[in-house]
């Protein structure tokens, strides 16, 4: 592209694919300028640094990419990050936290300017649609074991070698030889989550794997996994990570 900054004085909408955290004076000036006579701010990724800065999402929520968002609110304590969902749109100023959401924040102002039939009719073009299930959150790389102090470690090595059976805190407090209140103490001072918390998680990345990897039913990878029943499944999941089985599943196909 040949234009400058000069190309936002009469741009409709200024998209911010990404810059640096701390965006120059220029940049500023240019982009609040842009905003004060009405354009509407599309910032996805490390983008929202600009909008962050201006004030333009201060008290608002804001979709930020999961790795950016301590660093957001570091800087721009005003901002409410939300690094679950896919974009936020207030109208005059949208985020996208993933580079990948920036189609799907796309093709949203496209159905807020031009209509359900037209958005359509470009995501199909595009082999996509205009509105994804789920949230940016399912996309991370899967949890691993984490993290393994050498007072912990043969107890999560036996709890990973054990998550289809209804172990509770008690069970593992018995396998270590300790009391559950002295076990929940040193889940939280060496892995900063609750012993139940810790295996949950463990359960829902290793539910996550077989829904990419496999064809199995839903409600055998609830007995694979140690959550009981595919009702229990649905439930945890959803809660997780804002999408079902179902449609995570079809997001890896």
């Amino acid at each position: 592209m040949d234009s400058g900054l000069e190309a936002l004085d009469d741009a409709d909408t200024v998209v911010i694919a990404g810059w640096t955290l701390i965006p120059s004076p220029a940049v500023l000036r240019a982009v609040s300028q842009a905003h004060a006579r009405g354009a509407r701010i599309v910032a996805v990724c490390a983008g929202i640094f600009i909008p962050a800065a201006l004030g333009l999402l201060d008290g608002r929520r804001a979709s930020v990419h999961w790795e950016l968002s301590g660093e957001l609110a570091a800087r721009h304590p005003r901002v409410i990050p939300d690094d679950t969902v896919i974009y936020v749109d207030h109208g005059d100023v949208a985020t996208a936290g993933a580079s990948a959401a920036t189609l799907d924040l796309c093709l949203h102002q496209v159905l807020q300017e031009y209509g359900a039939a037209h958005a359509m009719r470009i995501g199909r073009q595009l082999a996509a649609g205009p509105h994804r299930e789920g949230c940016q959150r399912q996309y991370p790389s899967l949890p691993t074991t984490g993290p393994m102090p050498d007072s912990l470690a043969p107890l999560l090595e036996w709890l990973l070698s054990r998550l289809h059976d209804q172990i509770t805190v008690e069970d593992m407090a018995a396998f270590s030889g300790v009391s559950p209140r002295t076990l929940t103490r040193q889940f939280a001072e060496q892995l900063g989550v609750p012993p139940a918390r810790w295996l949950l998680e463990r359960r829902l990345a290793a539910t996550r794997a077989l829904l990419e990897d496999t064809d199995l039913p839903v409600e055998t990878i609830a007995t694979r996994v140690g959550l009981s029943s595919a009702v229990n499944l649905r439930r945890r999941f959803h809660t997780a990570l804002r999408t079902t089985p179902a449609a995570y599943r079809r997001s890896f196909r």
